[in-house]
């Protein structure tokens, strides 16, 4: 029995749920592979590289290359235990890598393959959590452009788009990547919710992951300096992944087709300004 106002226990339990991991090696994978472990879940993991930490299964993925994703789907449901309960993809690289269909073609494409892919795995009542980003806070005002690379229906047919739409590449992929998977989760709720699945994304702010190291190798330290950060730090793997862990629980059985700004109060901190430029009265 519960007491007013107190959680139920187990409500973010993922006892007996298997789950999948994308970009199980480093950052917000590896860290959210330990949380998902003290819960009880059952974690399969999915990398280009064997993680050090420990995962119930391992299957090899490259996200850009679809053999590679369907050898790893192939594995993750193969007769026997082929029921997957929640889903998250984590696995992304910047526009740091120099490479902007790259860029797009790990982070949305593959990413909507894989997810595809296992949909016909997962029971009712499961879910999946993605990751966007801060980079795609001006996806509604950008979506008309993106909704071009949404309307493809398979990584080449993407990449055909890419390559006809350099503009949309311009800034080295990653903003656009991460609005598609925004758009992708909203457009998308509908039927899978119909399916009794929930889809779901997070938009972490400057977050201390390999991703970081990429950003300042390539653009510099001040670079990342410059973004705002009210909480007057970068995030943590760990904040980054129990939002997830958080998503994909029974603890947000009511929450569908939603993105979960995990920025630290930069969304709202640039709302505030907005108002105030509006001439919104704000306390002294």
């Amino acid at each position: 029995m519960t007491t007013a106002g107190t959680p139920r226990a187990g409500l973010c339990s993922y006892d007996g749920r298997r789950t999948v991991v994308t970009g199980v090696a480093s950052g917000i994978g590896a860290e959210l592979v330990t949380q998902l472990h003290e819960l009880g879940a059952y974690v399969v993991g999915l990398d280009r590289v064997r993680p050090a930490g420990d995962v119930d299964e391992f299957h090899p993925i490259d996200l850009a290359d679809p053999a590679s994703i369907d050898k790893a789907v192939e594995a993750i449901c193969r007769p026997g235990p082929d029921r997957v309960d929640a889903l998250f993809n984590v696995a992304g690289v910047s526009s740091g890598i120099g490479d902007p269909e790259l860029v797009v073609a790990i982070n949305f494409l593959g990413t909507r393959h894989l997810t595809e892919a296992l949909l016909p795995s997962m029971p009712a009542g499961s879910a999946i959590a993605n990751v966007s980003s801060l980079a795609a806070a001006s996806y509604l005002e950008n979506a008309e452009t993106t909704s071009g690379l949404l309307n493809t229906d398979t990584m080449t047919a993407g990449l055909h788009w890419c390559r006809a739409h350099p503009e949309a590449l311009a800034d080295g992929g990653y903003r656009l990547s991460k609005e598609a998977i925004i758009l992708y989760g909203m457009v998308n709720a509908g039927r899978l919710a119909s399916q009794g699945i929930r889809i779901n994304c997070t938009a972490p702010g400057v977050t201390e992951t390999p991703i970081l190291d990429q950003l300042r190798s390539s653009y510099g330290q001040g670079f990342l300096d410059d973004i705002p950060k009210p909480l007057g730090r970068v995030a943590s793997p760990a904040e980054q992944a129990a939002p997830l862990v958080f998503l994909n629980s029974p603890a947000a059985g009511y929450i569908c087709g939603q993105v979960l700004w995990v920025d630290g109060g930069n969304i709202a901190a640039r709302t505030a300004a907005t108002l105030g430029n509006a001439g919104v009265p704000w306390p002294a």
